[in-house]
């Protein structure tokens, strides 16, 4: 059996945050699905899933504003999660565009607030806008999203690095690059990973992964879909989340049940033999 036993991971501040949460990209974009991406996100908090990630760059604030209408209510039980535009990343610069995030999502802090990708502004003056943001108590924690191995070390090295808390990064079934150097680096440091498009992030590549002989049988013996197989792998160690997006009922009921799915380790060599694991350093992949 996969060895992890729990269906949370403790955070650095000693909350316990469900291994799979949800996403919001795409979510903001059209005013007729408000109503409806609401909905699954409020779904989604009713059948555990209480991590919930967004981003000042979906929509350009929309999917906040959904994440904000969602948590009314229940803010205290969500862990909320939202990422700056890298050109904002100085101390100014995050001041700002941490304010009206909170403003767009009507709370007055996030539990983590994550440098979206890596840009010009120095590693160093974004650790002090992020760790000026926490002295505020506008964010209890921070990270970042999309840097490679090179990148954290960086990071790691700088006064105040080391209060990263967290990356988030692509990975899913077909996508295995940073098993190669990134996430046994970020093991032995301590620091989870984040993964964003854990089913594939849709078109030929989602189709080739579910619609895949060895996901399609996995997920018959399981009596779930391959969908869900494919996320019960990417949490399968426990110590990543995934972050699926899903805006029908159905889809998000099939997330929140795979967490409770075990694969075994024969099952696990099965996958490793369709989709084998990098043997030499790999681009991060990033969409």
């Amino acid at each position: 059996m996969s060895q992890h036993k729990k269906s949370v991971i403790t955070w650095t501040d000693g909350r316990e945050v469900p291994f799979i949460g949800q996403g919001t990209w795409n979510m903001g974009e059209k005013a007729s699905l408000r109503q409806e991406e609401v909905r699954a996100l409020q779904l989604g908090f009713e059948l555990g899933m209480l991590l919930v990630d967004t981003a000042e760059m979906y929509a350009e604030g929309g999917a906040e504003e959904i994440v904000g209408e969602a948590i009314q209510g229940r803010r205290d039980d969500v862990y909320l999660v939202s990422k700056a535009y890298p050109h904002h990343a100085d101390r100014q610069g995050l001041a700002q565009a941490c304010e009206a995030s909170l403003t767009r999502m009507g709370t007055d802090y996030m539990d983590m607030y994550l440098l979206h990708w890596r840009g010009k502004i120095p590693l160093e003056e974004t650790i002090e806008g992020m760790e000026q943001l926490r002295e505020q108590g506008k964010i209890r924690s921070w990270g970042v999203s999309n840097l490679d191995k090179s990148d954290m070390e960086e990071l790691w090295n700088l006064s105040g690095g080391e209060a990263c808390a967290v990356n988030q990064v692509l990975y899913h079934v077909a996508s295995r690059g940073i098993e190669y150097d990134l996430l046994p680096w970020s093991r032995a440091n301590g620091v989870p990973v984040m993964a964003y498009c854990p089913i594939a992030q849709g078109g030929r590549l989602r189709r080739g992964l579910l619609e895949h002989p060895v996901m399609v049988d996995i997920a018959a013996s399981h009596g779930v879909t391959p969908s869900q197989i494919a996320l019960a792998w990417v949490i399968r160690d426990g110590d990543v989340w995934a972050i699926p997006k899903a805006v029908q009922e159905s889809h998000v009921r099939e997330n929140a049940a795979a967490a409770s799915i075990r694969l075994t380790p024969e099952q696990l060599q099965q996958i490793d033999e369709a989709f084998p694991p990098p043997m030499r350093k790999q681009p991060l992949d990033m969409v």
